[in-house]
């Protein structure tokens, strides 16, 4: 299995002549991930994020400073979403980020050119980066799934299938939206325990899901599996997924066939993918699979991808409420984790993904499911941190949260450690929530 190789532009001693690089805690020179973004009434075109610059990826197609497969990304990234430059691959992908990251080094030459390719980001729209022509939803945090089931099933709350075949469904690309979009309060259909019929009203039970998300590049063609050996390679990048979730309607409506409305109304992913070559340094081995666990099928194990399949990403969630905003005060920090408590790897989810035939196409996104410790010290919902509504859990200026209430906002956050490199980060993935319409 061939992973992102770590060349020149992961080294710690490069900076950057964009001052704000240095020592940015998402954006140095050694990331420079890939979004869409607009400046005023200009329109839609790819670009790549250094320090609180963005750089203009079709003005630098233009430039005369790119050739080859760098030039051939910047083209394919001129327009309104990266669908076209992730369906180019790795190959491309890496040249640009070789070419951008020898413009943006101290001591380049072409500074001056380059400087007119940049923006500030605070006078920017960010947008999303691909069209999304499917979304699918795993439930690969293993520790999410066992702190949900033992509120279900406290003697056994994984089931049989669980660490065999990577569970997931189907989600709703339409409602998939960039970080910063209002989470409007879905309505549906619930039932309380104890009653006889089901209502109809806003969810009182919304939730956040701590996710990452995985952006397809090439893909594969209908009736043709992706081996697991080269599932890496299809894989683009990186960001942060929160997908929304009114657990009152899930817990109606999910029988026999899985999530619909409780999912369907909203998912928010940050802006910028971070590429999988931005991420080399980062890959680690999966822990989270025991010793004494059953070996996957042939089709999902490859011993490489158990060695380096996992990513070594620190990811947080924040809350920040209305009386928190008028008070001034920061957001709060309500858990920390590793995003190696996956217990599937992104490849094997690719690899599972398309056993079948399925396809994948460029821009496709993944979320892994939740993501959570063993402990609350950094669980990806409200579900579990409250034990289900029964253990509200307190903030420190004395408001209590079973679940999410209107005006509430949540920051999912990411950066990715290891030892010798540069740390990069994926910026904000943010959403407030707002009241539900009357129906």
């Amino acid at each position: 299995m061939k992973t992102a190789m770590i060349d020149e532009t992961h080294n710690p001693s490069l900076t950057s002549w964009v001052g704000s690089a240095n020592g940015h805690s998402d954006f140095p020179i050694q990331n420079l991930p890939l979004g869409v973004f607009s400046a005023g009434s200009e329109l839609p075109r790819g670009g790549v994020a250094i320090g609180d610059m963005i750089l203009d990826l079709a003005k630098a197609g233009r430039s005369g400073l790119l050739t080859g497969d760098a030039q051939d990304a910047a083209i394919a990234a001129s327009g309104p979403t990266l669908n076209p430059l992730l369906a180019l691959g790795a190959g491309p992908r890496r040249a640009l980020r070789r070419r951008l990251s020898q413009l943006l080094a101290t001591g380049s030459d072409d500074r001056r050119i380059v400087e007119g390719l940049l923006y500030p980001a605070e006078n920017c729209t960010l947008h999303l980066p691909a069209a999304i022509g499917g979304y699918t939803d795993f439930y690969a945090g293993i520790h999410h799934a066992l702190n949900v089931g033992r509120q279900f099933r406290p003697d056994n709350p994984l089931l049989p299938n669980y660490k065999h075949v990577p569970i997931g469904y189907h989600g709703r690309a339409s409602s998939v939206r960039v970080s910063g979009a209002d989470v409007r309060r879905p309505n549906g259909q619930r039932k309380a325990p104890d009653a006889e019929t089901p209502t109809f009203g806003p969810s009182q039970r919304l939730d956040l899901e701590l996710e990452l998300g995985i952006w397809i590049g090439p893909g594969n063609d209908l009736g043709s599996p992706i081996p697991i050996g080269e599932a890496d390679s299809h894989i683009a990048g990186l960001s942060l997924l929160n997908d929304w979730s009114a657990r009152d309607l899930q817990a109606w409506e999910y029988q026999p066939l899985g999530p619909f409305l409780a999912k369907n109304f909203l998912t928010t992913v940050s802006p910028w993918i971070v590429t999988a070559e931005a991420l080399a340094p980062f890959r680690t081995r999966q822990p989270a699979r025991g010793a004494d666990d059953p070996r996957p099928l042939p089709y999902l194990w490859d011993e490489t991808d158990q060695d380096r399949g996992a990513y070594g990403i620190a990811l947080s969630v924040l809350i920040r409420t209305t009386r928190m905003r008028e008070e001034g005060q920061a957001p709060h920090r309500l858990g920390t984790g590793p995003a190696t408590n996956l217990y599937w790897t992104a490849a094997q989810l690719v690899a599972h993904h398309t056993c079948n035939g399925c396809d994948l196409n460029p821009g496709d996104l993944l979320g892994t499911g939740t993501i959570s410790t063993p402990d609350d010290s950094g669980v990806g919902s409200l579900l579990e941190l409250s034990r289900g509504g029964k253990a509200p859990i307190t903030l420190p200026n004395g408001e209590t949260r079973a679940f999410l209430a209107d005006g509430d906002e949540l920051i999912l956050a990411g950066r990715a450690v290891a030892d010798g490199y540069v740390a990069i980060g994926f910026g904000d993935c943010r959403g407030q929530v707002t009241p539900a319409l009357a129906l």
